[in-house]
């Protein structure tokens, strides 16, 4: 999922619906009252009307989109704008017109984006924190236990989807408890209100439009709006996924035909595997293995000389690609469980943290798509770990 350093595909903690997103979250459950039938006839031609200017208004300011401005009027036309691209992108015109016009800005949605900004302070690029006081706050004995608690009691599911998608059960755990608790903190905000609200704002429009009408486009799929709800940033149900990646990737884990990624634990499993799978997960390896580093290992002439196209902080950490033979030959040795020989992996040395160093596998480049930060990858590993007691 596309993120940049420290931006979770999961989200934040949930927070309490207000008002306008309760009263936006009945939208689709009522139907209006009928019109008398002495009064229908009358008010075809006006209905009719009145939709065909809408729909011309909307199509202009799709033609025409317009800047962020601190007005609510200029909110009005930039869901006239959102109609318009709504249907050039297919959307059923019950499911706009019973969303967009309902639409208000959510003044929380926009704090807690600004607060991801930058600050202007200079980047210390070749300063790391150390890993070990982040490990110790998300990888806790509580976040363990209950870990290996689901871990045992979704087995049997857990070990079929691992034969169908490849990925250690351990791992999609993991990812569950960090992501959502184990399902308990799954975000309460109303889901295209806050897309909209991020979209309008403007810092990055075009990915929280195309979420917007991914998320239309799961209404009309079925998805019931009361189930869109979620981060501010816009991600959703147990695996928090952005709207999009629910489209494309949510799965069925349980054989009964339907993937509900908001109330089935084991869709949502089936799920994150998937997404794994999809990122490049290689059945039957570990993550990573911990190593010992020798003193004068030569780091200049194991830096990787590739230019990563993203998250340039991220992989800036990460050596050259070798294969476990050659890492052993620099004495760069595995400690406990191995890797065989001929596997391709990657050192990431950690100062402060519970090894001097990890060689890491491509399932930890398929970890970092899920959240591209190496304190996530290397929590969710740890977590995995723990929970399958490695």
């Amino acid at each position: 999922m596309r993120w940049t350093v420290g931006w979770t595909i999961a989200g934040v903690a949930a927070l309490a619906i207000g008002p306008a997103q309760a009263e936006n979250s009945r939208v689709l459950q009522g139907n209006p009252a009928p019109v008398k039938a002495s009064k229908a006839a009358a008010r075809v031609a006006e209905t009719a009307a009145a939709a065909a200017a809408t729909a011309a208004a909307a199509d202009q300011a799709y033609a025409q989109p317009v800047r962020q401005a601190p007005y609510a009027n200029a909110f009005e036309q930039y869901k006239a704008y959102l109609s318009g691209r709504a249907r050039s992108e297919g959307i059923r015109p019950a499911t706009i017109q019973a969303v967009i016009p309902y639409l208000t800005v959510n003044g929380r949605v926009m704090e807690l984006d600004r607060a991801q900004m930058p600050t202007g302070r200079p980047i210390q690029s070749d300063y790391f924190p150390s890993f070990r006081p982040y490990i110790d706050k998300h990888v806790t004995g509580t976040l363990i236990s209950r870990g290996q608690s689901r871990y045992s009691s979704h087995w049997a599911n857990l070990s079929r989807i691992q034969q169908v998608y490849g990925v250690d059960p351990s791992v999609i755990m993991a990812i569950y408890g960090k992501e959502t608790s184990y399902g308990s903190v799954t975000g309460n905000f109303d889901l295209l209100e806050a897309l909209a609200t991020l979209a309008y704002e403007g810092r990055r429009r075009k990915m929280f439009e195309d979420e917007f009408i991914a998320a239309l486009k799961l209404l009309d799929s079925g998805v019931q709006r009361w189930q869109l709800k979620g981060s501010y940033a816009g991600a959703t149900g147990y695996p928090q996924f952005m709207p999009s990646v629910v489209l494309r990737l949510r799965a069925d884990g349980d054989g009964d035909g339907y993937a509900d990624i908001w109330r089935n634990e084991d869709d949502a499993f089936a799920s994150i595997a998937n997404y794994l799978r999809q990122a490049g997960w290689k059945r039957g390896i570990p993550w990573g293995v911990p190593v010992n580093v020798p003193a004068n290992l030569n780091r200049a002439a194991i830096r990787s000389p590739m230019t990563p196209p993203r998250c340039a902080a991220v992989f800036k950490r990460h050596s050259r690609w070798m294969t476990v033979a050659q890492w052993r030959a620099l004495g760069v040795m595995p400690v406990g469980r191995g890797l065989p020989d001929t596997e391709l992996a990657t050192l990431m040395e950690t100062p402060g943290a519970y090894s001097p160093g990890y060689l890491l596998t491509q399932n930890y480049r398929a970890i970092l798509d899920y959240n591209c930060s190496n304190y996530y990858a290397m929590s969710i590993g740890l977590l995995a770990n723990a929970i399958a007691r490695i």
